[in-house]
């Protein structure tokens, strides 16, 4: 996920190239690019997914996405924070449980 705002006039060939000088990552390698409006009710996704670019532009109706602090560089979200981000939650609120090794084998 960008943290910084970014021009949403931008399509699909504009947002991948802002993916290597931002996320410094290739475009092409198949993981979710997140984009954020200046309002914080739009985003847009950038995904290639072997067969082409694919673009998802969300904009929430009456509410707000929320974002962390606005500052230079990226944010790394698993797949349940995205899906809240997605959904409009607070996915900052979301943990994952520490992971234990069982005790006992069998």
């Amino acid at each position: 996920m960008a943290t910084r705002p970014v021009d949403f006039r931008c399509g699909h060939d504009g947002l991948a190239a802002l993916v290597e000088p931002i996320f410094g990552l290739d475009p092409f390698s198949g993981a979710a690019f997140v984009f954020r409006a200046k309002r914080a009710d739009r985003i847009k996704i950038l995904v290639w997914d072997q067969t082409g670019l694919v673009l998802i532009h969300k904009r929430l109706e009456g509410c707000k996405f929320v974002w962390p602090q606005v500052r230079n560089g990226v944010m790394v979200m698993s797949a349940v924070q995205f899906s809240a981000l997605f959904s409009g939650l607070d996915w900052m609120l979301i943990r994952a449980e520490r992971q234990r090794p069982p005790q006992l084998a069998g």
